[in-house]
């Protein structure tokens, strides 16, 4: 069956979502595995695997257009190049599973880049042997993902919240003519608290009650701080009791600074609704905290860690299909933090990302991804000593813990 896919490569997880042209608008999540390239001493890279130091590769996304390379053993990579491989071996690893080709690639960048660094990316993987590739921002993406479920009228606005392992981000989208999105503002945290900060947090509780010698663990830390229900309750960690409130009082002046850089994104801007994606946004105080700082429904999906990826798949429909006449929403679970159980999650139309400053090269057929046929460039000697030995990926590992944004 035809299908166009979207990839979210992020710091800690890369996401790839698989959306029908014959099908309905909604996307599935098709692959998850860990963002980790890992080089071999027999020469051959595996993805998903943490190896040893020196030998790994993990949170180069983030990092094209940085001049600094990666080491991976005798090679040297930059950003760019281990991303695109990365984004190669996981179309071949949906081709497998699909049989066929998709028609179109939608890839997910940070609000922030220029025409730089995403020239950067598209260059690579131009050079990999993926074409037919429309780079779109995180944002829109969400954004796009959330037109499918619900109906977004013209000139509405939507704010992101979003909070991964390593990144926070805030920004505001306006749904313009022809159901299409665009960006309004963005704000990249900074010294923002995030996932894996809040997982050592509640290590900290936790080692303060064994003792300096306590071994916890950092997946039995990252579940729990899910698991956390309504004030009172309580968790037990390596053994140890730890409340819902102590952990709160904890994380408290963290959470209030991220809602805080979120209203000053927000400006004068009244959005009407606020989006949250990024697995860190499993944790019922944010959206509680959001709840009580802004006047409009505050939503997530059940797994707001594949928002984007699952929008990436759609807006990569609207490029080959444009934009349909308008669908029925579909009713869809979310969890709904303004306790509002009628609520459902609304979702529009992403636009075709074409942008002014930087044009992405013509569309052409697709091609077999397959690493041993790259271009004779500098990349090609990098993934000859990089072939694919890695192993196909389930939903999860020890380190998929979250959108890894």
């Amino acid at each position: 069956m035809a299908y166009v896919l979207g990839v979210d490569v992020g710091t800690t997880r890369t996401t790839a979502a698989v959306c029908r042209l014959d099908g309905a608008r909604d996307a599935e999540i098709a692959l998850v595995v860990p963002s980790f390239l890992q080089l071999t001493d027999a020469g051959t890279f595996t993805v998903g695997e943490r190896g040893a130091a020196g030998w790994t590769a993990s949170g180069f996304a983030r990092r094209i257009g940085d001049a600094v390379p990666f080491a991976l053993g005798p090679e040297v990579c930059t950003a760019e190049e281990l991303t695109a491989l990365l984004i190669m071996w996981v179309v071949g690893e949906v081709v497998a599973r699909e049989g066929e080709q998709p028609r179109h690639l939608a890839v997910s960048h940070p609000a922030g880049w220029g025409p730089y660094r995403r020239g950067q990316l598209y260059a690579a993987l131009r050079a990999v042997g993926v074409h037919d590739v429309t780079l779109v921002p995180e944002p829109l993406a969400a954004a796009e993902n959330h037109a499918v479920r619900s109906r977004v009228m013209p000139d509405a606005s939507l704010a992101v919240f979003s909070l991964g392992s390593h990144a926070f981000s805030a920004s505001v989208v306006r749904c313009a003519q022809k159901r299409t999105f665009e960006l309004v503002n963005h704000i990249d945290g900074v010294d923002h608290r995030t996932g894996a900060d809040f997982d050592d947090l509640l290590r900290g509780l936790v080692r303060g009650r064994l003792g300096k010698d306590g071994l916890v663990s950092s997946a039995e830390c990252e579940a729990a701080k899910r698991a956390f229900g309504p004030s009172g309750q309580s968790v037990v960690v390596s053994g140890v009791e730890i409340a819902r409130d102590e952990f709160v009082d904890e994380i408290r002046p963290s959470v209030d600074h991220l809602v805080g850089t979120f209203v000053r994104a927000l400006g004068t801007v009244q959005p009407d609704a606020v989006l949250l994606v990024g697995g860190g946004c499993r944790m019922p105080v944010i959206g509680d905290a959001l709840s009580s700082a802004v006047d409009c429904r505050v939503l997530a999906e059940a797994a707001p860690e594949h928002s984007v990826a699952k929008g990436l798949a759609v807006a990569a429909r609207l490029v080959l299909m444009g934009p349909e006449a308008e669908p029925a929403p579909l009713d869809t679970s979310v969890l709904v933090h303004t306790r509002e159980a009628s609520l459902r999650f609304p979702v529009g139309e992403v636009p075709n990302p074409d942008d002014d400053e930087f044009s992405a090269p013509p569309p052409r057929p697709p091609v077999d991804v397959s690493p041993l046929e790259l271009p004779p460039r500098r990349v090609k000697r990098v993934a000859s000593a990089l072939k694919p030995a890695g192993r196909r990926s389930g939903s999860r590992s020890r380190d998929d813990d979250e959108d890894g944004r």
